[in-house]
C-alpha cells in the first residue's frame, strides 16, 4: 500500500487510498478482514508496505497496528521509498517473507467463500470478467493449473482476471525467485514485477491453480469507488450488519436503506439513502442524498447530491449533483 492513489485525487491527497472509508471502514482493514475469513485459521503476522513517511506517518502506522492486533496477529511496518513496482514492493518486506502467506494489493475488496487449496504451490485469485483484453488473465491447462499470466490479451486466453491477491505455501520460494529479478535487473514497465518472479516459480514445475472470488470491487477512482460503497452496502445489509448509529439525530429526516450513517450525524430537512455512507460528526440539512460517499466533520446544505464523494471537514453549500470534494473544502 505504498501509492499515493493518484487516480482518486483529490481524496488521496489528504489520505492515503487504503485507508478512505467505504461503508464506514477503511478499505485495508476490510480488505484484511476479509481475507482472514476466508482463510479460516490464526494469522500470526500481518506486515503492511508503505510508502514515504511524510505521508504515510505515525497516525497511519497506529492504524495498521491497531488492525492487526485485533486480528490477533503482529503487526510488522516497512517502507518502499522509492516506487520500483509491485516485486520490489514486496522485497521490502523481506524479513517476513517465510511460510505459508497471503500477499495482496490494499486498494481493491473481495466478497469470497471457498477452500483454499493447500495442496497447490500458489493460488492466485481471480474473477471471471466480461471484457478479459481489460486485464490481466490467467492461462489454464487441461488440470485446471495456471501456465501463464497473460497481461491484456488482444486475442482470447481465458475470462478469469487477477485481481492481486495471492497465496504462497512457502513465500520464501518467491522471495528467492524476487531476488534474482532484482540481481539481475530484469524489468517490465519500468518496474520490477511480482509476475515475473511468479514466471520463474511456474517455469521450475511449482503448481499454481485459481482461487475463485464471487464479488471483486475496486477503488482506483471516484465514480468506481461511489459504486463500491453501494456494492458493499447491499451485501452488508443482506449480512444483517448493523450499519446505523444509535447515536444519531433527526429532525424531519427520511432514511432510505440500505445506508452507512456513522456517530454523532446531525440529519435535518432532508432526504438520505440509498446507498450513503455518512461518516461521524457530519451534518446534512435541507438536501437530498443517494448514491453518495461523505466522510466525517462535514456540512452538507441545500444539496441534490447523486454520485458524489466528499472528503473530511468539508463545508458544502450548493446545487451540484455530481461531484467529487477533497478534505478540507470549502463551497458556499
Amino acid at each position: 500500500m505504498a501509492g499515493r492513489g493518484s487516480r482518486l485525487r483529490p481524496h488521496t491527497l489528504t489520505v492515503p487510498k487504503p485507508l478512505v472509508p467505504v461503508a464506514g471502514k477503511p478499505i485495508v482493514h476490510r480488505l484484511v478482514s476479509d481475507i482472514t475469513k476466508v482463510l479460516g485459521e490464526p494469522i500470526e503476522e500481518i506486515a503492511f508496505i508503505l510508502g514515504d513517511p511524510a505521508f504515510f506517518g505515525e497516525d497511519v502506522v497506529e492504524s495498521l497496528k491497531n488492525l492487526a492486533i485485533g486480528l490477533g496477529a503482529k503487526p510488522s511496518i516497512y517502507r518502499q521509498l522509492d516506487p520500483k513496482g509491485t516485486g520490489h514492493a514486496i522485497m521490502c518486506a523481506e524479513p517476513s517473507l517465510s511460510g505459508p502467506a497471503v500477499i495482496a494489493y490494499a486498494d481493491t475488496l473481495i466478497r469470497a467463500s471457498f477452500d483454499l487449496d493447500k495442496n497447490a504451490d500458489s493460488v492466485i485469485w481471480t474473477k471471471k470478467v466480461d471484457n478479459p483484453e481489460a486485464y490481466g488473465v490467467v492461462n489454464l491447462n487441461e488440470n485446471g493449473h495456471i501456465v501463464e499470466l497473460v497481461e491484456k490479451p488482444k486475442e482470447f486466453v481465458s475470462d478469469q482476471a487477477v485481481i492481486g491477491i495471492y497465496y504462497f505455501k512457502d513465500v520464501a520460494v518467491l522471495k528467492n525467485e524476487l531476488q534474482y529479478v532484482l540481481d539481475n535487473d530484469i524489468i517490465n514497465g519500468g518496474e520490477y514485477q511480482i509476475n515475473d518472479g511468479i514466471k520463474r516459480m511456474m517455469a521450475n514445475g511449482k503448481v499454481f491453480v485459481t482461487g475463485k472470488v464471487d464479488e471483486w470491487m475496486d477503488c482506483g477512482n471516484k465514480n468506481v469507488t461511489v459504486e463500491t460503497n453501494q456494492r458493499m452496502l447491499g451485501f452488508l445489509e443482506a449480512d444483517g450488519e448493523e450499519l446505523i448509529s444509535n447515536d444519531i439525530s433527526q429532525e424531519n429526516a427520511n432514511i432510505i436503506p440500505p445506508c452507512f450513517i456513522g456517530e454523532n450525524v446531525i440529519l435535518k430537512d432532508c432526504t438520505v439513502g440509498p446507498f450513503v455512507s455518512i461518516g461521524a460528526n457530519t451534518t446534512i440539512a435541507n438536501s437530498t442524498v443517494k448514491n453518495s460517499l461523505i466522510q466525517s466533520n462535514t456540512t452538507i446544505k441545500n444539496a441534490n447530491l447523486d454520485n458524489a464523494m466528499i472528503g473530511n471537514h468539508v463545508k458544502y453549500d450548493g446545487k451540484f449533483e455530481t461531484v467529487s470534494i477533497g478534505d478540507y473544502s470549502v463551497l458556499e
